[in-house]
């Protein structure tokens, strides 16, 4: 299961945050999103564990918790839908209005 991890201190580690989620089983990955430009964490980041058992008993226990000063937001990552360019007009309902 893919876990979203919020509200994180800027100053975590990858290593830390994966970490803090194999008190509650294994854990395949553990990713902090960073800025492209600067490389500096975005304060939020990805979990992935294999068994769902333990992913939804972190998500249970972690949710709302104090980790490094700040309360994270813990819960199942919501697969992201492609976006469409609107300034490019990639999308037909906007080009057609044009018409």
């Amino acid at each position: 299961m893919n876990i979203y991890v919020g509200s994180l201190n800027f100053k975590m580690q990858e290593s830390e945050l994966r970490e803090i989620f194999e008190e509650y089983g294994e854990v395949s990955s553990a990713r902090i999103i960073t800025d492209k430009y600067s490389g500096r964490s975005k304060g939020f980041g990805f979990v992935e564990m294999p068994d769902e058992a333990d992913a939804k008993r972190a998500i249970s226990e972690l949710n709302g918790a104090e980790v490094g000063g700040r309360n994270i937001i813990v819960n199942e990552s919501i697969e992201r839908t492609e976006r469409r360019n609107f300034r490019s007009g990639d999308d037909r309902r906007t080009r057609n209005n044009f018409r």
